[in-house]
C-alpha cells in the first residue's frame, strides 16, 4: 500500500486511458504527458500501461507501507531523490515533492503499478467526465500491484527537464481553418500566453482576437487531443487529455500528437507558438 499524506494542488491516478469509446461519449483521458508517464513505468519495469500518479505543481507526499521501488519523471520536484533514477522507498518512509521550478506535471511510478479498480478498462481519472478513481485526498490508501516485468537494464534516463520559457510546437491544418479570416489564420501562429484557466481538459490561450470569416452555427463535431478550437471570443483552446468528445466551435488546427505532451507541461504565464 501507498498512503497519501498530502495530495498537493491536484493529484490523480492515470494510465493510457480509454481509447476507442468516443462513439459512446467516453473520452480517452489518461496521462497528460504520456511520454513522461511511460518512461516512469519503463524505469521500474512496469508494463507501459500501468497506472501512475500524476501530480500537478508538486506538493504530493506519500508514505510506503512496505518496501517499494519508485521513480519520478516529468517536472523535476525538489525532494525527489529518485527523479529519472529509480530507487527504494522503504516501509514507513515518506516521499514529498516540492514545487518544480519548471514544468507542471510530475509522474510517480511504483513497481507493480497503482492497482485501484479500473472503470471501463482504465484506472485513469477523467476530471471532465467524472470517470475513474476520485481525485486523491489526504488519507487515501492506494494498493500497489504485483504484476511487473524484469528489472530494466538501465537505471537512469538522461533527458531535459520541461522548458520554463517560450515553447514552439508543430501545428497541422484543421478541418475548419477556412472559418477564420486570412489574417486570423496567420495570427494563429501566436505568440499565445497560457492562462490560469487551463487544466487537464485544455489550455486556454490569450493573445490576438481571431476573427471568423464564417458566422454560421457549426453542428457539433468530433474532438481529439491536440485540437485547437476557436470559440466566439476569438481566444483559442488547445485540448489536452480530458478533452470532450465533441464540440460546436471551429477547429482551426491540430498540434502534432507528439508535441501535445510538451503542451501538458506548460504553466500559466508561459508563451506558446504554433508553427505550421
Amino acid at each position: 500500500m501507498l498512503t497519501v499524506l498530502a495530495p498537493g494542488l491536484l493529484t490523480t491516478v492515470q494510465d493510457r486511458g480509454r481509447p476507442g469509446l468516443a462513439g459512446i461519449g467516453v473520452g480517452r483521458s489518461g496521462a497528460a504527458d504520456r511520454a513522461a508517464a511511460e518512461l516512469a513505468n519503463r524505469l521500474v519495469g512496469n508494463a507501459p500501461g500501468a497506472a501512475v500518479l500524476e501530480a500537478t505543481l508538486g506538493g504530493l507526499a506519500v508514505r510506503a507501507d512496505a518496501d517499494l521501488l519508485v521513480v519520478t519523471t516529468g517536472a523535476r520536484c525538489p525532494g525527489s531523490p529518485v527523479h529519472t533514477a529509480p530507487g527504494p522507498l522503504r516501509a514507513g518512509a515518506t516521499l514529498a515533492l516540492g514545487t518544480p521550478p519548471a514544468g507542471l506535471r510530475t509522474y510517480l511510478a511504483v513497481r507493480g503499478g497503482i492497482a485501484v479498480a479500473p472503470v471501463l478498462g482504465s484506472r485513469s481519472t477523467d476530471v471532465l467526465a467524472g470517470l475513474g478513481p476520485p481525485v486523491l485526498r489526504a488519507g487515501d490508501v492506494l494498493p500497489v500491484g504485483g504484476d511487473a516485468g524484469p528489472f530494466p537494464a538501465v537505471d537512469l534516463a538522461p533527458g531535459a527537464d520541461p522548458p520554463g520559457g517560450e515553447v514552439t510546437v508543430r501545428l497541422l491544418p484543421g478541418p475548419r481553418a477556412d472559418w477564420l479570416t486570412a489574417a486570423a489564420r496567420e495570427a494563429l501562429a501566436g505568440p499565445w500566453t497560457v492562462t490560469a484557466e487551463s487544466n487537464r481538459v485544455g489550455l486556454r490561450l490569450a493573445g490576438p482576437r481571431l476573427e471568423r470569416a464564417v458566422d454560421a452555427e457549426l453542428p457539433s463535431e468530433g474532438l481529439v487531443r491536440g485540437a485547437v478550437q476557436v470559440p466566439p471570443a476569438g481566444q483559442p483552446v488547445l485540448f489536452l487529455a480530458d478533452a470532450p468528445v465533441t464540440g460546436g466551435y471551429p477547429v482551426a488546427g491540430y498540434v502534432d500528437d507528439a508535441d501535445v505532451d510538451r503542451c501538458a507541461q506548460l504553466r500559466p504565464g508561459q508563451t506558446l507558438r504554433l508553427r505550421r
